[in-house]
């Protein structure tokens, strides 16, 4: 995500650890439009190339420090593995692009909207590819946050492109990474490193032609563009370790607080408008996020109560 991811808590229970690094994440995920902001001169291509480029070294550190260069070794060598990677890379590159942009570009309302959609959308998703079977208030949130996407769309005469570009990215995105043979810190190494070649040729061109604003004499913007690398990888990584120690109903309710903090940004910051449309729209996804969330609560008390 840049945002929210699909956590895949495998525990009986939530360990406060797992709390806490989660929690963390969701905050960091929550401040960073006003990072993105103040690189917001900086075209989203360029700041793209700066997060792949300098999130090699914490992510291949954290690789080292936990001895897990092996599997990496072994999924560079697995063609299937690579091309999955390549599949991955190239989403997580694109839904990074479009929450650049959006952000910049004075969307960041939109931004909330689709990570607050992500997880329906997911749900979605493993019933059309998984075959997996929803409950009825599941199907009830689908419904209802279609409406509000409906309503967004008719008010403004156009579907809300970025809202259902970062969902759509990051939601196929997380689904593919599952099935990836590979731990998530492994994984993501794999795909920024796929994506040096393309990041480093693109800075190249960026040089050559003067365009490039890394070490061009602002001197904040370039270490704007070098904090970019653990701005990226940093909470990718807590998350990373505390999916692991959650349950993923509890993921899903925490999911929440970096979107909510974003749209608050957008609205009391950033002073985009919150219109009429919105005023409709938002609610009803609320509505089906807590819909979703009473769900999931529901089956994550089924086992105790058989027990």
């Amino acid at each position: 995500m840049d945002g929210n991811g699909d956590g895949n808590g495998d525990g009986n229970g939530d360990s406060l650890k797992g709390i806490v690094l989660a929690t963390t994440v969701y905050v960091l995920w929550g401040f960073l439009p006003l990072f993105m902001k103040a690189l917001a001169h900086v075209p989203p291509s360029e700041v793209i190339v700066h997060r792949v480029i300098w999130s090699i070294p914490i992510a291949g550190a954290v690789i080292w420090a936990t001895g897990r260069t092996e599997d990496l070794r072994r999924a560079l060598r697995s063609p299937r593995m690579l091309g999955m990677a390549v599949a991955t890379a190239t989403l997580i590159s694109v839904n990074w692009g479009i929450y650049v942009w959006s952000i910049g570009a004075g969307h960041a309302l939109d931004a909330a909207l689709g990570y607050y959609i992500n997880p329906l959308f997911s749900v979605l998703l493993g019933a059309a590819l998984l075959r997996e079977r929803l409950a009825p208030a599941q199907w009830a949130a689908i419904a209802l946050a279609a409406a509000g996407v409906a309503v967004l769309t008719w008010e403004t005469g156009r579907l809300p492109m970025v809202a259902l570009g970062l969902t759509l990215t990051w939601g196929i995105y997380a689904f593919l990474k599952k099935r990836l043979p590979v731990g998530p810190n492994q994984g993501f190494l794999l795909e920024v490193l796929i994506l040096l070649a393309p990041a480093l040729a693109y800075l190249g061109w960026l040089v050559a032609t003067g365009r490039s604003h890394f070490l061009s004499g602002d001197t904040a913007t370039t270490w704007l563009l070098l904090a970019c690398g653990p701005v990226t990888a940093v909470p990718l990584i807590l998350y990373a370790n505390g999916a692991k120690l959650l349950r993923l109903s509890t993921i899903g309710i925490l999911q929440y607080i970096a979107p909510t903090m974003i749209a608050l940004t957008a609205v009391l910051l950033f002073g985009e408008e919150f219109g009429r449309a919105r005023m409709i729209a938002f609610p009803m996804i609320w509505a089906a996020l807590a819909v979703y969330t009473a769900s999931l609560l529901r089956q994550a008390r089924r086992p105790v109560a058989a027990g």
